[in-house]
């Protein structure tokens, strides 16, 4: 398995994998598939998506097939450039259960501690998905917060749970 950060040059795999977690865990996500496919021109919007500035989606390949796939992105305001977000963590389910996932996310929390002033990172998981909350755990976040019936997907409400894993430098709070 090779991590890599995605260039435009597999955006086309990249949106296959997307319409493919959007199919799989519509929970999980808050773009539906139905809207994913009407969407104009994606494989060229993922591919600038993978050369604009503060934003980073790592590739998980088992032979040159993308089989995970997550992305972080930093904060462009001013005073909240401290902070990156954890967007779109997928794995396809077939691969699941080998490391894959924690290889992607260590990928991206090394990328934001590269970034000298990103200071933590946030991310949200469906409050009921055991198995991602128990990888983010493994790598350090922490639950500050939760929200609940924050998706509802054919008539089922889902919990939002917000996590945070601190980085880098600490300065005075207030």
């Amino acid at each position: 398995m090779e991590i890599k950060l995605l260039n435009p040059l597999d955006a086309e795999s990249y949106w296959a994998l997307r319409l493919e977690a959007l199919k799989q865990n519509p929970e999980a996500f808050l773009t539906s598939y139905e809207e994913a496919l009407k969407r104009e021109n994606p494989v060229e919007e993922c591919a600038r998506n993978f050369t604009a500035a503060g934003n980073y989606t790592f590739g998980a390949f088992d032979n040159q097939e993308l089989i995970g796939v997550v992305t972080l992105i930093q904060e462009k305001h001013m005073k909240i450039q401290h902070r990156a977000n954890i967007f779109a963590m997928y794995v396809t389910p077939k691969k699941q259960g080998l490391g894959v996932g924690k290889a992607l996310l260590t990928a991206a929390i090394n990328k934001a501690k590269d970034i000298e002033v990103i200071e933590k990172i946030n991310l949200g998981v469906t409050a009921s998905n055991q198995k991602a909350k128990q990888l983010y755990h493994k790598l350090g976040f922490k639950t500050f917060g939760m929200e609940e019936k924050a998706l509802i997907v054919d008539g089922v409400y889902y919990d939002d749970e917000y996590m945070v894993l601190h980085i880098n430098k600490e300065r005075k709070t207030t």
